[in-house]
């Protein structure tokens, strides 16, 4: 004999299963609030909520173009191990924004084939309990018989949503309940109505629901999990929404993603020590060879929806645009995307992307025309540069103007028209040459020449081969000047004596580390002294055993340690020091110094290890080291016409 609690416990399995498969599909104006709608729909919390988006949403502009966030919600499985988690489960206290839902219990009486069923739900919170007086109340205006009253008290107790057979009755067919069905929105819902069963007729069930839909040519998007919630808590006399078509989705159309602003008016600040730089205003894009400038993102095919009758509903395709590119720019072999194939400023023309080598500056280089350069190409500025700014390129810099108190930087020449008046500050820096009509009070460093038609003036010049003064004008007054092979000049010095040292004969550059090496190994020099005491002082202790704290014993490893370190820094300092000193003794070159008309006294010429300081005047004449000493010879005319270069 089968008895009341297996047929509880099966029905329970069965029930949970038909639990894990319960899921809803919501609208809302957007995600969070979609998901507000779902929990309230299944008793759940939003935490507890699984979810899927069908169709994310848009909000539109102006409000066209809106359309709902809608998602498919489904209550995350817990395992039932016993009563009291399948309460907490099943029919847990519905939470919206931490408030409490109360809800009363419910009884359902159902007439099925097998017999009179009776389902109990519990309350929720403050919610009214169903009691045995009400459902005995639902069975009897059903008309049932032989109801089992002991069976019916445990249901009601245990409330647990188990349908359990409690009674029978009389069937009379005539009595089932009749099923409207109702499609609208363009066949795009479907809706059905259940009319209340009279005395004797059994309740609703699924497979009759199913095929009522099916006999009226709703074929698609039938949402069965409605309908077996309807079979088991039955609705009747009013308007149940069971079945939705799909609606066509056109696809999206093909755009282009670029890996830069295309916007050129507008203006991004950087800040510097938490104030905004407004000489960096970073209006120029610069990229390198082989960088990736833009993207395309292929057309979308539409997506076909249907009716709930199953008539095909078609889609659109996106539109594909042409990606077009210009001079020095190339597509990848799947013409997906568009690579730099030099270094430059990438800009749009004509809908066109092109990568320009040459970045043009139609004024002055101030606040006006956009702040400092930078600049992967060439560097044209038709104007000057002011006091305080910046102009960086990878190629050459021309500067139609003059250049202030500023600093130029650049991997090959830099081409000033007018001067450079570097005002005791700023920093002129090329790879290559450097090209002015004048130079005064400025620092200029070249990896050739250092070319000036009107003279250079208290300056200090670096040249790794040659300083050429040479025009009408051309002298050099005051300041340090180093070159690798030559100064040349109309004039040296002048008549007050002004301090002009000229170097000649060796790499400025080497020279330069030289120094900067020599200066910091007196700093590790000092260091290690310091260290040495220290270890000389603990050692001292511990020869009169006197007992090391922890303290010293840590301190005494950590000097070992350090000394250690700062002995290996020697090491590498030194033999870079070794390393300058035989590339300087090396050097070929011998170095010329040469004037064209007068040398004052005052100056003084170094060439290589040779010295000497200027007493006396000297017309046309050039000086050179022999055996190591400076020697004076005739002066010879250059052969080379540098000025040409501008």
């Amino acid at each position: 004999m089968v008895k009341i609690d297996s047929i509880r416990d099966y029905m329970r399995l069965q029930a949970e299963e038909d639990r894990k498969r319960k899921w809803i599909q919501v609208e809302g104006e957007d995600l969070d609030d979609a998901l507000r709608q779902a929990a309230i729909e299944l008793g759940s919390t939003v935490k507890k909520l699984e979810y899927e988006i069908r169709d994310p949403g848009k909000k539109g502009t102006f409000g066209l173009g809106k359309s709902k966030c809608i998602i498919i919600a489904y209550p995350i499985v817990q395992p039932v191990s016993d009563k009291s988690e399948q309460e907490d489960g099943d029919f847990e206290i519905a939470r919206l924004d931490n408030k409490p839902v109360d809800k009363d219990g419910v009884a359902v009486v159902r007439l099925t084939s097998e017999g009179a069923l009776l389902t109990v739900i519990s309350s929720v919170g403050k919610g009214s309990m169903v009691t045995v007086k009400k459902a005995l109340a639902l069975l009897n205006a059903r008309y049932v018989t032989d109801i089992d009253n002991s069976l019916v008290s445990q249901l009601v107790k245990s409330a647990d949503g188990v349908s359990v057979k409690v009674g029978d009755f009389v069937y009379n067919p005539a009595s089932d309940p009749l099923v409207s069905v109702e499609i609208t929105d363009f066949e795009m819902k479907a809706f059905i109505t259940i009319r209340s069963p009279g005395r004797g007729g059994v309740d609703i069930e699924y497979d009759n629901i199913i095929n009522l839909l099916k006999n009226n040519n709703i074929i698609h998007g039938i949402d069965e999990d409605k309908i077996r919630e309807l079979e088991n808590l039955p609705v009747y006399e009013k308007s149940i929404f069971v079945a939705e078509g799909t609606k066509a989705v056109n696809g999206n159309d093909a755009k282009i993603i670029y890996n830069f602003d295309v916007e050129r008016s507008t203006i991004k600040l950087k800040e510097k020590n938490g104030k905004v730089d407004f000489k960096e205003q970073n209006l120029i894009k610069n990229v390198v060879e082989g960088q990736a400038l833009a993207r395309k993102i292929p057309l979308e095919e539409g997506k076909s929806g249907r009716t709930v009758t199953g008539r095909l509903l078609p889609a659109k395709d996106g539109k594909d645009i042409v990606f077009e590119v210009g001079k020095n720019v190339k597509l990848s072999d799947d013409g997906i995307t568009a690579i730099a194939t030099i270094n430059g400023q990438v800009i749009t023309l004509l809908g066109k992307l092109n990568v320009e080598p040459i970045f043009v500056v139609p004024g002055d280089v101030n606040l006006k025309t956009g702040g400092n350069v930078t600049f992967l190409g060439t560097v044209l500025v038709k104007g000057s540069v002011a006091d305080g700014f910046k102009v960086k390129a990878a190629g050459n810099i021309e500067v139609l103007g003059n250049v202030g108190r500023a600093e130029l930087d650049a991997e090959g020449d830099i081409i000033v028209h007018q001067g450079i008046s570097g005002k005791n500050g700023g920093l002129v820096r090329a790879g290559k040459g450097v090209w002015s009509k004048f130079l005064e009070n400025a620092i200029i460093e070249a990896g050739e020449i250092v070319v000036a038609s009107d003279g250079i003036i208290n300056c200090k010049v670096e040249a790794n081969k040659k300083i050429i003064c040479q025009g009408k004008r051309a002298t050099i007054v005051g300041g340090v000047l180093r070159a690798g092979e030559e100064i040349h000049a109309k004039s040296l010095g002048s008549v007050a004596g002004s301090d002009t040292v000229l170097e000649v004969g060796f790499d400025p550059k080497s020279k330069k580390r030289l120094v900067q090496l020599n200066e910091g190994k007196e700093v590790i020099d000092k260091e290690l002294e310091g260290i040495n005491l220290d270890l000389g002082t603990i050692k001292n202790l511990n020869k009169l055993k006197k007992k090391l704290t922890d303290e010293k014993k840590e301190y005494f490893n950590q000097l070992i340690e350090k000394k250690s370190e700062k002995e290996k820094e020697i090491t590498q300092i030194n033999d870079e020091i070794e390393e300058i000193q035989e590339h300087l003794a090396s050097l070929s070159v011998s170095g010329h110094i040469s004037s064209s008309f007068k040398v004052f006294p005052g100056v003084k010429i170094h060439i290589k290890d040779a010295f000497l300081e200027v007493k006396n005047d000297f017309n046309a004449v050039a000086f050179i080291n022999e055996n190591g000493l400076v020697k004076i010879t005739k002066y010879e005319e250059l052969e080379e016409d540098y000025s040409k270069k501008k």
